[in-house]
């Protein structure tokens, strides 16, 4: 039986080198052949891919979905959903859950991976439940980390809540590239002794062990791998696709894959690959190895963070403290998988409790806010004495938060009455509320040719940096 390989180059692998700057008209071209290369899906929307069409690109997501799926007739499409925060930074109500799955499967997505950065189970359900419901492949992953709490046994148990929940198949979410070679082994061997449905491995090359990772994974049974076509992989981005595929070749399992196709889909990328090198779009840094990934247990980008905040506090000698801090405030703040949101939440703390000179003098309110719970259940409970320290007699949430929120679609849809042109501009505006009004008006401008200079096109800055 021949492995799977899912191609990332439309989605994660440009959002980990380029920030997600890939436009549609760069992306068409090639589509009809990644379409005939036989990849178990082509995925190419979601993560920060909506965010960055409407924020930096001047295009509509869901238009960029249609014209996707309409080159790709033979292969299934997949997205990545941060499971109640769909793919914005907040939680929504059910019913905007609902309803965005209920739209991105009607345009043309066929699996959706859902994930939670607390691997909150809660998190992860309704989301799930609508893709059933719409007929989609409901694929949920626990996001891979390292500490005193997650084991084996751990990640075993959250893939078969998911799997009762109705899940398709898992996903081992490694971001930050943390999964060596024998530990990929042994977790496949114990998820694929453990549940009946599909195992899919994704990882970031990060740390420079990602290939070997596939290559002992796929001995232990894994299902499917994430890999990208060579001119966007290694770096932050995946593993690429043809040396994995040449590897395999003649093996019980072979992907079938034609290298021939795969090195002219490989020639158009690397064509774009030096226009974003020329535009600086594409930096050096990323392309090499990051082996502080393997020592301090933490993703490249937040390693980047660390270093300009503390430049911006003039406290650039304090770096190895901070680097020895965040473990500590992580174990804190009940061992959560360092993706965002939660990277950003432990790194800011430890900057700041390295910096004030005391720990906890200062509290940013989102550390407040992972302690009353308003992010979901953390791995591993949080002491009394953390919880005192950090938000004093404040009561916690002990519910799923998305409990507390009230249906909000009727309200979105009257606020952003003025600006729909097609039902899908509702779940813009409820993403994105003000980057999606300047879009709004960009669309209208360049439908009725109005000056645009008439149009305000400021702010446009990303949360994310």
């Amino acid at each position: 039986m021949g492995i799977k390989i899912t191609d990332t180059s439309l989605r994660d692998a440009h959002q980990s080198l380029i920030a997600t700057r890939m436009t549609i008209d760069e992306i068409l071209p090639i589509v009809e052949k990644l379409d005939k290369v036989g990849f178990n899906s082509l995925e190419c929307w979601g993560g920060a891919t909506f965010d960055a069409c409407v924020r930096f690109l001047n295009e509509d997501p869901w238009e960029r979905l249609r014209k996707i799926r309409d080159k790709a007739k033979n292969t299934k499409l997949q997205m990545l959903l941060r499971g109640q925060n769909l793919l914005g930074y907040k939680h929504y109500a059910d019913d905007v859950v609902d309803y965005f799955v209920q739209k991105a499967v009607a345009n043309g997505m066929d699996i959706i991976r859902i994930f939670d950065a607390l691997n909150d189970a809660r998190n992860i359900e309704r989301a799930l439940k609508a893709c059933k419901k719409e007929g989609g492949h409901a694929q949920a992953a626990f996001s891979y980390t390292i500490s005193p709490f997650h084991s084996l046994e751990q990640f075993v148990k959250d893939a078969k809540v998911y799997v009762e929940m109705g899940a398709d198949s898992i996903c081992i979410k490694d971001m930050a590239g943390l999964l060596t070679p024998y530990q990929a082994y042994d977790l496949v061997k114990a998820l694929k002794e453990n549940i009946k449905v599909p195992i899919q491995l994704h990882t970031h090359y990060t740390s420079g062990v990602a290939s070997m990772t596939y290559i002992k994974a796929i001995e232990a049974g894994v299902d499917i791998v994430d890999c990208a076509i060579s001119p966007l992989s290694m770096g932050t981005s995946q593993p690429p696709v043809e040396p994995l595929v040449a590897t395999l070749k003649g093996t019980q399992y072979d992907t079938g894959y034609d290298l021939n196709l795969l090195s002219e889909i490989a020639s158009y990328f690397t064509e774009l690959k030096e226009k974003y090198l020329k535009t600086g779009l594409l930096s050096t840094k990323v392309m090499g190895v990051d082996i502080n990934t393997l020592i301090y247990q933490v993703p490249g980008g937040m390693l980047s963070n660390l270093v300009s905040q503390l430049k911006q506090a003039g406290k650039e000698d304090k770096f190895m403290d901070v680097l020895k801090e965040i473990p500590n405030v992580r174990a804190d703040l009940g061992y959560p998988p360092l993706v965002t949101p939660t990277s950003q939440i432990v790194g800011t703390q430890a900057v700041m409790n390295v910096i004030s000179g005391e720990r906890y003098k200062m509290v940013p309110k989102e550390t407040k806010g992972i302690v009353k719970g308003e992010y979901g259940r953390t791995p591993a409970p949080i002491s009394e004495e953390i919880v005192k320290k950090i938000i004093g007699d404040e009561e916690r949430i002990s519910c799923r938060p998305a409990d507390l929120i009230p249906n909000e679609l009727d309200n979105i849809r009257a606020e952003a009455a003025e600006y729909i042109e097609q039902e899908e501009d509702v779940l813009t505006y409820a993403m994105f509320p003000q980057v999606a009004k300047k879009f709004f008006e960009f669309r209208k401008a360049q439908k009725y040719k109005i000056d645009p200079d008439m149009v305000d096109y400021e702010n446009r800055v990303h949360p994310l940096g």
